[in-house]
């Protein structure tokens, strides 16, 4: 591990020589920057380098760098990377190394064939190479194979696809990365970074399932980039999401998230990007890369909505740097990330553990891919995990659960343990004719409404889209509606409850376009939150697209990723009488709910709820407090 301490020391004096070298230390977080091995080559060239880190540094301030040793087939020399080393050492920066096993990354990120004899010795010589001079490595999202030549072909044999990768790369990590590694270098740490595709992993031979335990330690891909203009459209939920779903595959061995300024086409989305890594309580976050940082910032656009004040200003984001350079205007996308960590870098501070609504994927499972990151965009506080949460008194299921064969008995004893459950409609799918009919006669159809019309008990509401549903059928009487979808006079549900034993099993219909529960009427949706969210005590009211991060201090906070302002409320149980703003401790007084539910419906305690306004792309934090 790197020697924080010696280095802030280190780091310190310098500063103190040095004033206009580098921005203030965080306190609360680390912060990274990874360097191609393109890059990483013209840094023998010191004037260079230094003449483009002093801007970078001068705009952020940075702990350690990643000095990668290997991309496409490209090597850094010995004396090179001893040279750039020692450059960043003497200001005190961490030094750690970087290996990207690609062979032609602009060719779909043409991998090495780790069937190939040819191949596995060079992936073995650039290890080798690396391990000689650095304690700590880190593997860039790409130590995973997509090779289907005639020499896979052959050896994956009767095996599918995913065996076949799975078990060839788990071989390969044991003898072609950690054990050579080690054998150069007893005390170098590897750490496997993973990227931000976690729900296709297995299918190119990322084993969640035996590598957190082989390698040092893990690294999180946290970018999610833009929704609507990138290939992969993910979620902004992702970049919080992801870092604590690894973070339980090897608890306190998850070292950091990652972010890059690809597709980032406004300052605000590149920025988001940064907080909810740290919203995540990642204990460092890499800022990819070297290049990208020296981005200038006119290439970026103000906003898509229009210049509206956010979390994100960026009138005070471009003020001179004050005691840096003469107080120099910032230049690059540098400056956005220093100005990103210096805002909440308080607030990270004040955070507790994240907790929330636990969601089971076991491992390698598909199904209803990457939907906690919807439900979580929708205002649920998901977390995925991977072991089945008994200990919880309401756990969320989706159609990927379906991979545990047990799923049903464990479904069974949560209910007669007295908990609840929450299944998606497409778990439901799976499941018909495999017991979770002995729970309630649910049935999933072929058939499809497009509806939006809705009814919360007796309140009808619409949302301005039509959103297409798959109509679920049931036993009148032997479960019941809790919110309903309609149209003229026929309805189906969108929340139902069946009782069974001590426990109730919620069934929770979702869309055909997952993105479309974001559309669903604000009552409908906080409806639902109330529901599953009852034994937490708390939940969001408002529509969709705003993300509710809870943590186990009893703070909280809420983003917004629309494009105007928006009311919304946090509601809560009665103990709790304000919620305080992080930020500048502004009180907003509860007031009081009564007691909800009725004929039909569960019965919901009595609650406080707290209002307030969000503006566009923009979060606040709280704290709740009692009497």
């Amino acid at each position: 591990m790197i020697n924080y301490i010696k280095l802030f020391f280190t780091a310190s004096i310098i500063l103190f020589f040095n004033p206009m070298y580098a921005q203030t230390k965080y306190q609360n977080f680390f912060v990274a920057v990874y360097s191609r091995a393109y890059e990483v080559e013209k840094m023998d060239d010191l004037k260079w380098l230094d003449s483009i880190w002093t801007e970078i540094e001068r705009q952020v301030h940075v702990d350690k760098i990643y000095l990668e040793t290997h991309r496409d087939l490209l090597i850094v020399n010995d004396k090179t990377i001893e040279k750039v080393k020692n450059y960043f050492e003497k200001k005190g920066i961490a030094t750690s190394g970087g290996i990207t096993y690609t062979i032609d990354e602009p060719n779909r990120f043409q991998t090495f064939c780790y069937t190939n004899p040819e191949n596995r010795k060079k992936v073995q010589e650039i290890i080798e190479h690396t391990a000689r001079h650095f304690d700590e490595i880190i593997l860039d999202d790409f130590f995973f194979t997509n090779c289907k030549c005639e020499l896979c072909v052959a050896a994956k044999g009767e095996k599918s696809w995913t065996r076949y990768r799975l078990d060839l790369m788990e071989e390969s990590a044991r003898n072609l990365i950690l054990g050579p590694a080690k054998k150069v270098n007893p005390n170098v740490k590897v750490i496997i970074k993973y990227p931000n595709w976690y729900g296709h992993f297995q299918g190119l031979g990322f084993d969640l399932e035996r590598e957190p335990a082989l390698f040092d330690g893990l690294y999180t891909g946290t970018e999610t980039r833009d929704a609507v203009t990138s290939a992969q459209h993910l979620q902004p939920y992702l970049g919080y999401e992801i870092f604590r779903y690894f973070e339980s595959l090897k608890p306190g061995g998850n070292h950091g998230g990652w972010v890059d300024t690809g597709g980032a086409r406004y300052l605000d989305r590149y920025a988001e990007q940064l907080w909810l890594t740290l919203f995540a309580k990642a204990p460092e976050i890499t800022l990819f890369d070297f290049r990208q940082l020296q981005r200038p910032l006119n290439q970026f656009e103000k906003a898509a909505w229009q210049g509206q004040q956010t979390s994100f200003d960026l009138e005070e984001m471009m003020k001179p740097i004050q005691g840096k350079q003469e107080s120099l205007p910032p230049t690059t996308i540098a400056r956005a990330a220093g100005y990103t960590f210096e805002l909440v870098d308080k607030t990270v501070g004040e955070l507790g553990t994240p907790v929330g609504l636990k969601c089971y994927r076991p491992f390698h499972a598909v199904g209803e891919d990457f939907l906690p990151n919807f439900l979580g965009m929708a205002g649920f506080p998901v977390l995925t995990v991977s072991e089945f949460p008994a200990e919880e008194d309401m756990i969320i299921l989706t159609e990927s659960a379906a991979f545990d064969k047990n799923i049903v008995e464990k479904i069974k004893g949560q209910l007669m343990d007295g908990k609840s459950v929450t299944i998606t409609s497409g778990l439901l799918k799976v499941l018909q004719g495999k017991g979770i009919e002995d729970i309630a006669e649910i049935r999933y159809t072929d058939q499809k409404a497009l509806v939006s019309d809705f009814l919360n008990g007796w309140q009808k509401v619409s949302s301005d889209k039509k959103i297409l549903i798959p109509q679920i059928k049931y036993l009148t009487n032997d479960s019941w509606e809790i919110v309903s979808a309609v149209d003229g006079p026929n309805g189906w549900p969108m929340l139902h409850e069946a009782e069974y034993a001590n426990g109730s099993l919620f069934v929770l219909t979702i869309p055909d376009n997952y993105a479309d529960l974001y559309e669903l009427p604000s009552p409908t949706l906080s409806k639902i939150r109330s529901v599953i969210s009852e034994i937490y005590d708390i939940y969001l009211d408002g529509p969709g697209n705003i993300s509710l991060f809870l943590y186990d201090n009893h703070t909280l906070i809420v983003e917004s990723f629309l494009e105007e302002p928006v009311q919304a409320k946090i509601v809560t149980d009665i103990q709790f009488k304000n919620l305080v703003d992080l930020s500048n401790e502004e009180r907003i007084a509860g007031k009081n709910r009564k007691a909800q539910g009725g004929w039909s419906q569960p019965k919901l305690k009595e609650r406080n709820e707290f209002e307030f306004t969000l503006k566009p792309h923009s979060f606040r934090a709280f704290r709740l407090e009692g009497n």
